[in-house]
């Protein structure tokens, strides 16, 4: 191809990278447009540039593409550093922060769930037949079975064929439970109510039954590795649901939509720290929780510490930046 042509079929994307950059270098930007079609741009010129090289093209579109390519390489970098950073003072700072300054709702949202689970399972202890009053006895037996201490895998879906499949569908499932409860808000909070209860109920039979039965060895040998991450982050679920149903309930001096924008573009930065959160759940109960391997002490010592350090981060942690 001659480099007339080149430049020819080329030139509006060297000239949108060269828009692109100087929007990046202005000190304040107007508005906010597309990022995502730097990246995109950058390494398309960075192609164009190796090609004009290889095929001895003048040293002055070299130069330029050069020039396109430094420039653009620098604030890709910056780009990248910015985010990481970001992402660092979210976890060190800010979602420490917004749950200390949802301490009522999380107070209350803990007692909605942990109220009902510490209840059945107390109450299963004493009369074993109330686990029907939540679960059939097909789900029995499937929680008897993977709870055996018989088995090679605790807790693993007999349609799996490795950990790598179970930490997917862990993923799922907890964002799934997680999602429910806050999406429950926007029904007054009756959704969140619901959630809360049921699944608080609903683990607290498991666990009431496994330990009438015999089960509790593999039962908390396996729960202790990712309790806290998993129940944790339905409980900040419930606080962020709660807080979309008093939006709507008490609105104050807003609109009930208005009042309801306000707290769901607060509570986001919750959910992404309850994402996390899921997410490492569901990496040690795949990868760590489900393993015959381990010493259960050595679960039940990990799995303590675990609730310790998370109990503690968001009790300490970021104090030192709070405003």
């Amino acid at each position: 191809m001659k480099q007339r042509t080149f430049e020819k079929a080329h030139e509006q994307q060297w000239a949108d990278l060269e828009h692109w950059l100087s929007y990046l270098e202005k000190p304040k930007k107007q508005k906010q447009v597309n990022s995502g079609q730097f990246p995109q741009l950058y390494r398309q010129v960075c192609q164009h540039l190796a090609i004009a090289r290889d095929r001895h093209y003048t040293p002055h579109l070299v130069e330029r593409l050069n020039r396109l390519v430094l420039r653009g390489h620098q604030h890709l970098y910056q780009t990248q550093t910015r985010l990481t950073a970001k992402i660092i003072h979210f976890i060190l700072a800010d979602f420490p922060q917004r749950v200390r300054q949802e301490w009522r709702l999380v107070g209350l949202s803990s007692l909605l769930f942990f109220g009902p689970l510490l209840s059945i399972f107390i109450s299963i202890q004493m009369n074993p037949a109330l686990v029907y009053s939540i679960l059939d006895k097909e789900q029995v037996n499937m929680m008897e079975s993977m709870y055996n201490p018989a088995v090679e895998r605790l807790g693993r879906n007999r349609e799996a064929d490795s950990d790598f499949q179970m930490f997917g569908f862990y993923i799922q499932h907890n964002i799934s439970i997680d999602f429910q409860t806050f999406a429950g808000g926007i029904l007054f909070g009756l959704g969140t109510l619901f959630f809360l209860l049921f699944n608080g109920l609903y683990i607290g039979c498991i666990a009431g039954h496994l330990v009438h039965v015999g089960y509790s060895e593999p039962f908390f040998s396996f729960v202790a590795g990712h309790s806290s991450f998993e129940l944790i982050a339905i409980v900040l679920a419930g606080a962020t649901g709660l807080k979309l149903g008093m939006a709507l309930i008490a609105p104050r001096r807003l609109t009930r939509l208005q009042a309801l924008r306000h707290a769901a573009n607060h509570s986001v930065y919750l959910i992404y720290g309850i994402i996390g959160l899921s997410v490492l759940a569901a990496f040690l109960e795949a990868f760590w929780s489900s393993s015959m391997a381990l010493d259960p002490l050595i679960k039940y010592s990990v799995g303590g510490s675990l609730w310790l350090l998370l109990i503690s981060y968001f009790i300490l942690v970021g104090r030192n930046r709070a405003t």
